[in-house]
């Protein structure tokens, strides 16, 4: 594929600086890890001439990077219904529905909520290689709530930099397995991909560090609504920790959420954990809240989404059982 060649010339006045941290800021639509292969690929130079990461340009230097051109997309915009939250020109905050696929994938090439915002939205960001335009972050299929998606490389890649400094708050909420011995508690461990299924997720002694902070709002005879914190946000993350502790989130049919822990319950248990699953196809997760300083306003946002209908009336159930 042809490259666009960007020329910086570094002024005089320019202190000592490694390239890949200056090249960084230069060019927000790249991330510091996305430079760093540039530099190892020779697609940035200095006065024509390879350089390592670690290199310190110096006033005077001549740099040159090698922009491969973007590809055309295929992906097509389609006339979705979206539940928006809040929109202005920077960023689109999206209250995303249960079974709604994030973006294209194989098997889901079409119904996305990409597919959604590229019919709603003048431009998406282009920090991301197609299929994921404007996607600063995920939720899975069947996992409800706030998403937020940007529309311009420079707020992606400054609210790319916050959710990776920690500096945004996400709070979910969850109906899992099991009253919680303890109200409160912290899961940290390493995931990776599963040794067995490449497309779940499991705790290894091997991988990226995961940490969910939890806290139990009511507990019922044999399910508990809790609050959860993400102080990491991997994959499955939620629902791996839940299954980790033995308290796997209801419904979730990849990791154990809908049968196994049934084998304890009495005939009338057995008989209304059935019902509340009929009620519940997904796992009872949802993305509650959702805060972080606008990047170009500078204000704190924070938005919150009531429990989806699902939800709600698998806990008036309960509590109806309970009564």
């Amino acid at each position: 594929m042809e490259s666009q060649i960007l020329t910086i010339l570094i002024p005089s006045n320019k202190a000592k600086e490694r390239i890949d941290t200056f090249l960084t800021r230069e060019l927000p639509r790249f991330s510091r890890s996305q430079i760093q292969a540039m530099v190892k690929e020779e697609l940035i130079r200095v006065d024509g001439k390879s350089v390592k990461s670690n290199y310190s340009i110096r006033p005077g230097d001549s740099v040159t990077v090698a922009l491969p051109r973007s590809k055309p997309s295929d992906l097509m915009p389609e006339d979705i219904p979206l539940d928006i939250v809040f929109e202005d020109e920077y960023l689109i905050i999206i209250n995303k529905p249960p079974g709604m696929v994030v973006h294209p994938a194989h098997g889901h090439r079409s119904g996305t909520l990409v597919n959604a915002l590229l019919y709603h939205c003048d431009q998406l960001s282009k920090v991301n290689e197609a299929p994921r335009p404007g996607i600063v972050h995920r939720l899975d299929k069947d996992t409800s709530g706030l998403l937020l998606a940007v529309k311009d490389d420079y707020t992606h890649r400054m609210l790319a930099n916050q959710f990776s400094e920690k500096q945004v708050d996400r709070m979910y909420k969850a109906i899992v397995w099991k009253p919680m011995r303890k109200r409160t508690g912290t899961v940290e461990t390493l995931l990776n991909r599963s040794t067995r299924d490449r497309k779940v997720f499991a705790v290894a002694s091997s991988g990226k560090r995961a940490v969910t902070h939890y806290e139990a709002d009511e507990l019922f005879d044999f399910l508990s609504l809790i609050s959860l914190h993400l102080e990491t946000g991997r994959t499955h993350q939620i629902r791996v920790h839940m299954a980790h502790i033995g308290h796997p989130v209801f419904g979730d049919q990849t990791y154990g959420g809908r049968s196994r822990p049934m084998g304890g319950l009495n005939h009338e248990r057995t008989a209304l954990a059935r019902h509340l699953l009929d009620l519940m196809p997904r796992q009872a997760l949802h993305a509650m809240t959702l805060g972080f300083v606008h990047p170009v306003t500078k204000e704190n946002l924070s938005f919150t989404s009531h429990l989806p209908e699902d939800m709600q009336r698998v806990l008036s159930e309960l509590r109806k059982s309970k009564d």
